[in-house]
C-alpha cells in the first residue's frame, strides 16, 4: 500500500484538494480555525497564492477563507487530489 503524501498547507499548489489530518495551533487561533471548519478530516482546496506565498487563500466548507502563511504551515494533511 502507497504511503499518504502529507505535506503541509501552506506547500500545497493552486487546485490541490488537501485532507487535514494535524493542526498544531493553540489559543485563540485554533479555536477559530475549528469553528471555521479546518478541522481533522476536511478536505481543504487550495484556491490562490499571492505572489509571494502570503496570504493564500482556502476553501473549506463553502467558504472561502485567507491564512497568513504562519498559520497554514501548521497544519498538515494527506494531498488527495493535485490542481492545474
Amino acid at each position: 500500500m502507497a504511503q499518504p503524501n502529507i505535506i503541509k498547507l501552506a506547500n500545497g499548489q493552486k487546485g490541490n484538494l488537501i485532507k487535514i489530518t494535524s493542526i498544531n495551533l493553540d489559543g485563540v487561533m485554533r479555536r477559530r480555525l475549528l469553528d471555521l471548519g479546518f478541522v481533522t478530516g476536511a478536505v481543504v482546496e487550495v484556491v490562490r497564492k499571492s505572489p509571494l506565498g502570503d496570504p493564500i487563500a482556502f476553501r473549506v466548507a463553502q467558504t472561502t477563507i485567507a491564512l497568513r502563511k504562519e498559520e497554514s504551515e501548521k497544519m498538515e494533511g494527506e494531498l488527495v487530489a493535485n490542481g492545474e
